[in-house]
């Protein structure tokens, strides 16, 4: 479909065949597959309710997945690193947040864990504004925290660089991960229940895991602070274990910097990420590992085009799920105009 009196359509149409082709799928039904899997991200439907716009079954694309996905999720991972790697070209030092998000088998978002979900963990680092994806794993079962921690590091080595500052959760507050993470600069999030520390206080601690001996026990420099909660009127305390010699204020402004932006970056992979049925670990993880991608090319554009106006340039990449009856003339007009001059740079 040509649709008159949008320029340079060639460009938008060539990144849309670099985007079918990064599911890289063998078989008759490959591109109905593609495009289903793609469109359900596009619109934040499920993968199900998408196939049938391209008359192809939902086990066809669940049995495609299946078969062939591990060698698919690794490409889609090897080019979200590459994305990130063109837009850090000459930084050797970084400063690395690392997450989990869960995510139940009908695709509701959870807080914490689920034990009827997948969980998938990933590291980032924020350049420039934009929020870019550099290590991830999905949690297998008999996977410990500092497992995981381990080995989204040791990617993020691998790719030359060099950790400034690591942040993480109070999820993977550990006796073993506060051991492995001690060679770097740190800040992790401490449930004021495990350290039982009700005031404000900045000074030594030292864990007192029931999973330990004393002489594997951390000690670390411990900071609680409090927040008024509003409503009740009464302090919430919070705390952070860090081995940085800063000030208190700018050990918590540094958490929250460094931190902040991975949670902004999952609001960002969730706008991408479609509904499922299937309870399937290789299904699931592919059509998170995809929204990842999705939201990794976004990044390229960050600054420049809005996440929904970065949405409709792609569904505009697929004709068959383009219907312009939703959209104003104007904003197709503006939009294409802009990635255009991105393109020429």
């Amino acid at each position: 479909m040509v649709t008159p009196g949008l320029p340079h359509q060639n460009n938008i149409q060539q990144i849309g065949y670099k985007l079918l082709s990064m599911l890289n799928f063998q078989g008759e039904k490959v591109e109905k597959v593609a495009k289903t899997l793609i469109s359900a991200c596009l619109w934040n439907d499920s993968v199900e309710n998408k196939s049938r716009a391209y008359d192809v079954s939902p086990q066809t694309v669940r049995n495609y997945v299946e078969k062939q996905g591990m060698g698919v999720i690794d490409k889609l991972l090897e080019r979200a690193r590459k994305i990130s790697l063109e837009v850090l070209k000459g930084v050797k030092e970084i400063d690395l947040s690392i997450d989990w998000t869960t995510k139940t088998w009908y695709g509701k978002p959870v807080k914490g864990s689920s034990e009827k979900g997948n969980s998938w963990n990933y590291a980032t680092t924020k350049y420039k504004g934009k929020v870019l994806l550099l290590a991830f794993i999905p949690q297998v079962n008999g996977m410990t925290k500092d497992e995981i921690v381990k080995v989204l590091v040791e990617q993020v080595m691998a790719m030359g660089f060099k950790i400034r500052l690591i942040t993480l959760d109070a999820g993977f507050y550990t006796v073993d991960v506060l051991n492995f993470i001690s060679q770097f600069k740190y800040i992790v999030a401490v449930p004021v229940g495990d350290v039982k520390v009700y005031e404000e206080f900045d000074g030594d601690y030292t864990t007192n895991s029931k999973r330990h001996r004393r002489d594997e026990q951390v000690k670390f420099r411990l900071l609680v602070y409090s927040k008024e909660k509003v409503r009740r009127k009464s302090l919430v305390y919070f705390a952070r274990a860090t081995n940085l010699d800063l000030s208190k204020r700018e050990v918590l402004d540094l958490y929250n910097k460094v931190r902040g932006p991975i949670e902004t970056s999952y609001r960002n992979i969730k706008a991408f990420l479609p509904f499922t049925s299937s309870t399937k670990f290789v299904f699931r993880t592919l059509i998170f590992v995809l929204a990842l991608v999705l939201y990794s090319l976004y990044t390229i554009f960050k600054g420049e085009v809005g996440r929904e106006e970065f949405r409709l340039l792609l569904i505009l990449l697929f004709p068959e799920l383009f219907n312009p009856e939703n959209f104003t003339f104007n904003v197709i007009e503006t939009l294409i105009y802009t990635i255009d001059l991105f393109l020429r740079r």
